[in-house]
């Protein structure tokens, strides 16, 4: 049975405004400038952030906040360019990370986007345009330009956490010279559907505004599951005389959906791993009408850039957020019994608002002494994010045993609560980076971070209330070698580090043991290379370790609570080739091989870390009009949490088929269709804990009709 969340007044008026542009349609990327070469000549973007070549992106200024080539960055880098997000029909951040390896996607409840990034899990290090955006919501894609993946402690660039890397979304900007509108709509075999819509119209040739719009029905494979989202994204941007640009982004975001926590697990063979539950994939192990995440969202962003000389240039912005968050959820919260047994459920209710606001101001000095050239950052962030949330306790009537040969849902109510806590981050940083050029063949990175980090709340349980508190100054360094035997590659050797506080992802709670610890430790020390082949075709390798010293992770015994494990390490390869084989194909792929650990306990392997990921993606155009896609995702077996015991639940390793055919009716018209998971292999593909499981949809298509105008 099959239940979806209805549709609004409000939602309907906001489909019915975008027909007209959304008659069968989707948005096309059109900001990066060379995509623009082919779809709008003579357009320009009045604020860049990198170049792309289709599935290649030559230079970001993410990693090192300036303008920098791929090549000439020493440390793993991903980009997904919005050309391939098109074409395997990505809808979320999930479906864009299966396809990079070295990369694990987590469950995240079922109410929010979570990843694995060398074995360090995280629900707060994503950014938006190098601004941090931490909280725990599911991000969309409509309005974005690329999604960068980097590897490895950034904390020089980002501040606190990113332990193992981070994830940026770069956001379309506004064109001048040229109107556009570009428009989509698709549906799937599961009854989802969605459309959006992205408009262009410069208002002078130094002015413009772009408009994107999305709205999504959700429903899967899974029972009782669906829901809605809508969102809008007007930008404005205009140069402010000759050298400066400014750029005023405001996004607003409903969210309101099932949350679903998957499948539990059940015992083995004495002494052997847990497995996920067979022969349940569509069964709904919480409430319906109980399990449900809303999100209310109202994000404003300022940029401002500009030269001040000619070797002198600033660049700056302002976020403003304010974040409405309801998230209800009965789950599994024990393994299954037998085959047809039982299951323990619980469940909890989590409110939590959080207002972020965060300005960050630099300068890029480009100057000469003697036969080095220097490119200098200097930078500070201000940043200050209040946060409440409550947790509320559950009554199960009749009980919390759900019977799989009967399958009852009971009926539950939420009772007082069992946290209440408000929390203020205030934090201030400065920092500094000199990218050198040695000589021609060689250059060097070198930087250094101070962070303050100071975290003051109440916990309002107790009686009296609890005050907690906690400030921290950190230093984070980052080095980097890089030589260049030929213009076109690069060796590279790089050493970061990056600390998170203990009050964790969210600021939700600091208890009295907490607050006297040390912040978390991460060390990063890694070596490869990068060939551009041609511009249009690169591949890299890297080999890295990285050391985590303070480390907590969530009780694989009981989920809520976090414990101590000291020192971790994670060791691993990972290989990408990116480009064009030949004028009519395209590839993105990608193999990385993982090794994480507690240190002095090989046997502890860390939660959702696979050995062995493979990806790989190809498009080939059979002509001007007719193209076709193949992508393989490969995952070998990994535990759901660390492994503490020898039953914690291990997920099987899979191998998924996906396929895509284009086919452009006419110059403004586009038919798409992808089939994802085209053998329908039966696999579980991502996990939150032991008994939470996600089983993967077997077979499933999209069609997809693009116009542009």
């Amino acid at each position: 049975m099959k239940r979806s969340i209805g549709i609004s007044a409000r939602t309907l008026v906001t489909i019915i405004a975008a027909i007209p542009l959304a008659s069968p349609a989707h948005a096309i990327a059109l900001t990066d400038a060379e995509a623009l070469d082919e779809q709008c000549e003579g357009c320009e973007t009045i604020i860049v952030t990198g170049t792309a070549n289709n599935y290649v992106t030559a230079t970001i200024d993410t990693a090192t906040k300036t303008d920098t080539p791929l090549i000439d960055i020493p440390q793993t880098v991903s980009v997904i360019t919005r050309e391939q997000l098109d074409d395997q029909a990505h809808h979320s951040l999930a479906d864009v990370l299966r396809y990079v390896p070295g990369t694990t996607v987590g469950q995240g409840e079922g109410n929010r986007d979570q990843i694995t990034l060398r074995g360090q899990n995280t629900t707060a290090d994503f950014f938006v345009d190098g601004v941090r955006d931490d909280v725990q919501y599911y991000r969309g894609l409509y309005n974005i330009e690329r999604v960068e993946i980097l590897k490895g402690p950034y904390a020089l660039i980002f501040g606190r956490g990113g332990g193992g890397g981070i994830l940026n979304r770069v956001q379309k900007s506004p064109v001048v010279n040229k109107s556009f509108a570009a428009s989509q709509a698709s549906l799937n075999s599961f009854g989802a559907w969605d459309v959006s819509a992205d408009l262009n119209a410069p208002l002078t040739d130094s002015l413009a505004v772009r408009l994107n719009a999305t709205y999504e029905s959700f429903d899967n494979h899974r029972d009782f599951v669906g829901g809605e989202r809508y969102a809008l994204n007007p930008y404005i941007a205009a140069r402010l005389g000759a050298n400066w640009k400014f750029g005023l982004s405001y996004e607003y975001v409903h969210d309101d959906r099932v949350t679903d926590r998957g499948v539990p697990s059940i015992s083995t063979a004495a002494g052997q791993p847990n497995r996920p539950i067979p022969g349940y994939d569509s069964q709904f192990f919480g409430v319906p009408g109980i399990n449900r995440t809303t999100l209310e969202a109202h994000i404003a962003k300022l940029r401002l850039d500009g030269q001040l000389n000619d070797n002198l240039n600033f660049t700056g912005s302002i976020l403003y957020g304010d974040y409405d968050k309801l998230y209800e959820n009965v789950f599994a919260n024990g393994a299954a019994t037998t085959q047809n047994g039982t299951v323990a459920l619980d469940a909890y209710s989590d409110p939590t608002t959080r207002q972020n606001f965060i300005a960050q101001g630099n300068l890029i000095w480009e100057v000469s002494t003697g036969p080095l050239a220097h490119k200098m950052l200097f930078g500070i962030e201000y940043g200050d994010q209040k946060t409440a949330n409550q947790r509320l306790g559950r009554i199960f009537v009749p009980g919390n045993s759900f019977s799989l040969s009967n399958p009852v849902f009971p009926s539950v109510a939420f009772t007082t609560p069992t946290r209440n806590t408000e929390s203020e981050v205030e934090f201030f940083s400065a920092y500094g980076q000199n990218q050198i050029s040695l000589s021609d063949h060689f250059d060097v990175v070198v930087g250094l971070r101070y962070d303050h980090f100071e975290i003051t709340g109440t916990d309002f349980i107790p009686n009296p209330d609890r005050p907690f508190a906690r400030t921290d100054d950190k230093l984070s360094p980052r080095m980097g070698l890089i030589w260049k035997p030929v213009e076109n590659a690069s060796v590279y050797a790089s050493y970061s580090q990056s600390f998170l506080p203990r009050a964790g992802d969210q600021f939700v709670s600091l208890t009295a043991t907490q607050q006297n610890l040390a912040p978390e430790k991460f060390t990063n020390r890694e070596i490869g290379a990068k060939w551009d082949i041609r511009p249009d075709l690169n591949v890299t390798l890297a080999l890295f370790q990285l050391d985590r010293t303070n480390a907590t992770t969530p009780d694989p015994a009981n989920p809520l609570a976090t414990i101590n494990i000291g020192k971790t390490r994670t060791r691993g390869v990972e290989l990408a080739l990116t480009g064009h084989i030949t004028p009519d194909w395209q590839v993105s792929t990608g193999y990385s091989w993982q090794d994480g650990h507690l240190r002095g306990n090989e046997g502890v392997a860390l939660g959702q870390v696979p050995k062995h990921q493979i990806s790989l993606w190809n498009r080939y155009d059979l002509s001007e009009r007719l193209g076709l896609g193949m992508g393989v995702v490969h995952q070998s077996s990994q535990f759901a949490a660390i492994r503490t015991s020898p039953t914690i639940t291990r997920l099987p390793g899979f191998t998924r088929v996906d396929a895509a055919m284009y086919f452009d009716i006419s110059e403004a018209v586009q038919l798409q269709a992808n089939i994802e998971n085209l053998f329908d292999t039966n696999y579980f593909s991502d996990a939150h804990n032991v008994n939470n499981i996600t089983p993967g949809a077997p077979v499933n298509g999209r069609v997809t009709v693009k116009v542009r105008f």
